[in-house]
């Protein structure tokens, strides 16, 4: 727990006989792993009987981060009105023990749960065909030496209007600018002040798009955080309009099962959600609530953000370059990476490593040109390594299934890969220039969102 290995817990909680486990931690346990790994099914009656019957062995700390969890299952499953109950409730029990940071965002939550009560967010209906599918696009965005793409879904409306839409596997939320909010009459919830992690702390409100229609599916009572996406930078935000809207995990978890097919351009969801089976979770979300996966880069166990926002090939962090500095240097090309998103921009040195094997569930790809920082981010620090649209397009398929929580990965045919639809041969091509130091996988595309922030919520409980 203390280390935040949700899928160790998971597999120790699940070989250990119960009644070996101390009363609270085996409650705990599920309360965690439910949170960590989308099961509310579990997490919802783990957190009742925590409260009820092992309150003593919370410390306040962790009174705080479990009603927040606690709070964020309730509303994943549509109880924000039980959300608000639960958040209240332990505010007002609690609230002269805590600071007025705290204080602030228990009303901050409980007033966003509270908005959202008075609907229904992500109902779900297909055109009556046995499998939903969204077509989309890739399209060119930033400089056009760079080749840097981006995900744009087609046959797509909102609120009976023909929509531009960016497939953001790497925002937790979904993301709309004031003026396209206000273009497709959004309905703007009152007292729902909420954070959103770019490259700096931005602030937004919620708005509810009534339909939003995908291909052959209608989404209605579709939360969006309405936030100004700019960066602060001139020559980044020129680029800006490609992400004016963006749908992220939000979407995902509740369309429950996904696959991106990039050989012919569409995403397919199958009309009956799938049952949760014994598969082995590799999926687990972050403290912001990113959706993290295992894998591996030149055969190190990484913890990994699969992120179709990143335009380019991805980047590895610090930590990455600290366990594998001697062939980095010897390998890579040494230079300094500029990365814009909401609210700033960052310098950072880094390398760019040619062919650098990149591994997802078993199958193993080589990116021709991939980031390595050498310091550590100042932004970010959940995950090891982000994984850009143009390395998952040398995936064929990537499945999302976001009940078991697991992503697989399936690389395409030569048969696929030859095909006059898959004509990816130009857009990949890589320019024998030197890459300037403001480089398009930061200045389109990363940290766009990284998230809804939940200062409360654990990265390690204090046990």
């Amino acid at each position: 727990m203390n280390t935040s290995d949700w899928f160790a817990l998971d597999s120790l909680y699940s070989n250990t006989p119960k009644d070996s486990i101390h009363p609270f931690l085996e409650v705990y346990s599920r309360c965690l792993l439910g949170n960590r790994l989308n099961r509310p099914d579990v997490s919802i009656p783990a957190f009742q009987e925590l409260f009820n019957t092992q309150s003593a062995y919370l410390d306040l700390n962790n009174l705080i981060s479990s009603t927040f969890m606690f709070g964020m299952d309730l509303s994943r499953t549509g109880q924000n009105d039980k959300a608000v109950e639960i958040m209240r409730s332990v505010l007002e029990a609690s609230k002269q023990y805590l600071d007025s940071i705290t204080i602030s965002n228990f009303i901050s939550q409980a007033n966003r749960y509270e908005a959202l009560s008075a609907y229904k967010p992500y109902q779900i209906q297909f055109d009556n065909e046995n499998i939903g599918y969204i077509p989309f696009t890739i399209i060119p965005v930033g400089p056009k030496e760079k080749g840097s793409v981006l995900m744009h879904l087609q046959e797509s409306s909102i609120n009976g209007s023909v929509a531009d839409i960016t497939f953001d596997t790497g925002a937790g939320t979904n993301l709309i600018s004031p003026e396209m909010a206000e273009k497709y009459n959004l309905i703007p919830l009152e007292k729902t002040r909420v954070s959103v992690m770019g490259v700096s702390e931005k602030e937004g409100y919620i708005a509810i798009a009534k339909k939003i229609k995908l291909g052959n599916i209608t989404v209605c009572d579709v939360p969006f955080t309405v936030i100004s996406l700019s960066s602060n930078n001139s020559e980044a935000d020129q680029y800006i309009d490609a992400f004016n809207i963006v749908v992220g995990s939000d979407l995902m978890l509740q369309l429950k099962d996904l696959t991106i097919d990039f050989v012919n351009r569409q995403i397919t969801i199958p009309t009956v959600a799938p049952v949760r089976s014994n598969a082995i979770a590799n999926m687990c979300f972050s403290p912001t609530m990113n959706l993290l996966t295992k894998g591996k880069i030149l055969n190190t166990p990484m913890m990994m953000c699969l992120d179709s926002g990143d335009a380019a090939f991805g980047s590895a962090s610090q930590h990455f370059y600290d366990l594998n500095k001697n062939y980095i240097e010897q390998n890579g090309r040494q230079d300094t990476i500029r990365s814009a998103g909401i609210g700033g921009f960052i310098i950072e040195d880094c390398y760019y490593m040619p062919n650098l094997p990149v591994t997802i569930a078993e199958n193993t790809v080589a990116p021709l040109e991939f980031v390595v920082k050498t310091q550590k981010s100042s932004n970010n620090d959940e995950y090891d390594a982000r994984i850009g649209l143009r390395t998952m397009m040398l995936f064929g398929k990537i499945h999302f299934n976001m009940v078991d929580f697991t992503v697989s990965a399936q690389l395409p045919s030569l048969s696929a890969i030859v095909a006059p639809k898959y004509n990816m041969a130009q857009p990949f091509k890589v320019t024998e220039n030197k890459p300037s130091t403001l480089q398009t996988i930061g200045f389109v595309g990363m940290c766009i969102a990284n998230g809804l922030l939940n200062h409360n919520a654990p990265s390690a409980p204090d046990l």
